[in-house]
């Protein structure tokens, strides 16, 4: 079952989300709606605590990415503290990593995140998903 948890609080710089569970198509759209949100208020820095995500998908990078990019058109940055290791590779073998801040790098997901006492934006299921499956080479 995929979660997506994520919460905006003001941090000393800018808007802060942090999200936590899974990210990926089926959430990609709230994603998106969320960080779309923070940048149309004049933001200059937004930045993304994504450390306590165990999964996000190259759609949810697409959406990091893009509002790296709108950022940076009016003197801005995304930042991304501490991601955890996949995040921070894909980044890198995207060449996000060049768009978008990282500072530091989480060790390991545990399971548990900065924002699980705070009330969520929102949350989505994967009830409704449907998977797909390889079939064996």
């Amino acid at each position: 079952m995929s979660t997506l948890r994520a919460s905006v609080s003001a941090g000393e710089s800018g808007p802060v989300i942090t999200l936590s569970g899974e990210t990926d198509l089926t959430t990609v759209a709230e994603l998106s709606e969320l960080v779309t949100t923070q940048l149309s208020g004049g933001t200059l820095q937004l930045t993304v605590d994504a450390s306590g995500l165990s999964f996000a998908d190259s759609a949810s990078v697409r959406v990091l990415v893009l509002g790296a990019m709108t950022l940076r058109k009016s003197g801005g940055s995304l930042v991304l503290p501490q991601p955890q290791r996949a995040l921070a590779r894909m980044l890198e073998i995207m060449g996000a990593d060049q768009m978008v801040t990282i500072q530091g790098q989480a060790e390991s997901y545990s399971g548990s995140s900065s924002c699980a006492s705070t009330t969520p934006v929102w949350t989505r299921s994967a009830a409704d998903d449907h998977s797909v499956r390889r079939r064996p080479d």
